[in-house]
């Protein structure tokens, strides 16, 4: 039998850790986070959500006593510095929905109310950057990012700075929105959400090298077999055609009056091109660095749960 670092949970098991952890979510609520294509229903939130949250929040308090603590022995008045969360994983698998969900919950607590969602989409290059680069074709490979931009804004939260602020990304325009940002002042906890946020790149330049990794308090990663999230992602793409796609200011305006057949062999040469080979090359390989991991089946939903050992 081989050793693992997790102990694994089937979505049962895993179930009976909510506890007493109250519900605060209605259905209405859960129609507004999850994705275009993806339909969480009522008993996921219970069985998989619920504990997850409760273990952050256990996670959450830990910390706010050890900085109490550590404020006690040295006697500095310094603000704290919130908790931080990275969720990582492939193109199309749920993170987005995984991410506002825990954000709902764990802000219903009252210990720890002010919570943040950061997508890393807002550190991408803009478009004319990426296009002069000719990057375009590599969107959200780790070459895509403003890497020391995205570690300076998690550095200058975790040493208490605020307000601090973060660019604006546009699904829409597929591009930095020019001028504007995302204030975030004194949050209690933050979620950052993106491809890559577990990776270890090495930069000659640089010694020692910091990845984002390192301001993480704790870390999520979303699993999915690569064909699942492949027919996800053409599904997405299929029913954008009639929503996003159709705005004239779209990036992606031109796929609109696509028939189902031509879409979904446009989408299926895309995720070839780009977003297979970097969850291959760039994601998946960082799966084992998070401390939890939420196995999607087929339906989309969570099946089982994997958790790093202490």
């Amino acid at each position: 039998m081989s050793w693992s670092p997790y102990t694994e949970f089937t979505r049962d098991e895993w179930a009976l850790l909510r506890a007493d952890t109250f519900l605060t979510l209605t259905p209405e609520d859960l129609l507004h986070l999850q994705g275009l294509n993806e339909q969480v229903a009522m008993d996921e939130v219970i069985e998989v959500y619920l504990p997850l949250a409760r273990l952050l929040h256990l996670y959450v308090e830990a910390e706010q006593i050890l900085y109490r603590a550590r404020a006690t022995f040295l006697g500095d008045a310094t603000a704290k510095v919130p908790y931080v969360i990275g969720l990582a994983g492939s193109v199309a698998v749920g993170k987005s929905t995984t991410a506002r969900i825990l954000r709902e919950l764990l802000a219903r607590w009252p210990e720890h109310p002010k919570i943040e969602l950061v997508t890393t989409d807002g550190f991408l290059h803009p478009r004319r950057i990426l296009e002069e680069r000719r990057l375009m074709g590599r969107k959200g490979f780790p070459e895509s990012y403003d890497l020391p931009r995205l570690i300076r804004f998690l550095a200058d939260m975790k040493a208490g700075r605020s307000p601090v602020s973060c660019p604006v990304y546009s699904h829409l325009t597929y591009d930095i929105v020019p001028g504007e940002a995302t204030v975030i002042d004194q949050p209690d906890v933050v979620i950052v959400e993106g491809l890559n946020v577990l990776q270890t790149v090495s930069d000659a330049r640089r010694d020692p090298p910091v990845f984002v990794s390192d301001f993480f308090d704790s870390s999520i990663y979303v699993d999915a077999p690569e064909h699942d999230a492949r027919r996800w992602y053409i599904e997405r793409f299929l029913l954008l055609r009639s929503t996003a796609f159709k705005e004239p200011a779209s990036y992606f305006h031109r796929y609109a009056a696509l028939s189902d057949e031509a879409a979904e062999q446009i989408a299926g040469e895309i995720w070839d091109a780009i977003n297979g080979p970097n969850l291959r090359e760039n994601i998946l390989p960082t799966r084992e660095r998070a401390h939890l991991i939420l196995v999607k089946g087929p339906d989309h939903a969570v099946a089982s749960i994997r958790m790093r050992k202490l």
